[in-house]
């Protein structure tokens, strides 16, 4: 989610002046961006060098971390809002972290590819895996371990109590909210323990 729109698309949904944990910051980004229009305060968590320095370079505090082994150095409740923005697809433990966001945070937001998304659908009934600007990647050749869907992630969310407080999508930096499954190429939840 490198597009500047989609960031500040997802900003919005951060209450201003929130304590935030990015999970998978990148280059910090979107922490600076809540920082310097939000008020926000926080720390991204990164596991690649080159991003870590990136965030430095930007003033973002920046924890290096392999999201796999868990969240256990943050207790209960310490941030207001815990993101995860394009990093579920890269996990092995999705729903862990699904509720370690839950833990750690009040309230969770995340983003992912939409693989419901009508491109996709297309070139599945083509016999062909996607290749689309969210999914840029030969199957052979992807970085992601899996890919869901917007409807998918509803039923991940209710089976391990956690409730959706806000869903759309994001196709072009536009926001999508009639039948995003089918007509978003991201996929974007606000959601908080049930």
């Amino acid at each position: 989610m490198s597009e500047r729109k989609d960031i500040e698309l997802i900003a919005e949904l951060v209450p201003p002046r929130s304590h935030v944990l990015d999970l998978g910051c990148g280059n910090g980004e979107l922490l600076a961006l809540l920082r310097e229009r939000r008020g926000c305060r926080g720390y991204g968590v990164e596991i690649a060098h080159e991003n870590v320095l990136a965030c430095t370079k930007r003033g973002v505090n920046v924890i290096q971390l392999n999201l796999e082994e868990g969240l256990a150095m943050f207790d209960d409740r310490s941030f207001d809002v815990v993101l995860q923005l394009d990093t579920l697809q890269h996990l092995r433990n999705t729903e862990k972290m699904l509720r370690e966001t839950a833990r750690v945070g009040r309230i969770g937001i995340v983003s992912f590819p939409n693989f419901g998304h009508w491109p996709n659908r297309a070139r599945i009934a083509v016999g062909r895996m996607p290749v689309t600007k969210s999914l840029p990647y030969e199957w052979y050749d992807t970085p992601n371990i899996r890919v869901t869907t917007h409807a998918d992630f509803e039923v991940l969310a209710g089976k391990i109590g956690l409730s959706v407080i806000e869903s759309f999508g994001i196709e072009d930096g536009r926001l999508v909210r009639r039948w995003p499954n089918l007509r978003a190429s991201t996929a974007v939840f606000k959601f908080e323990q049930g």
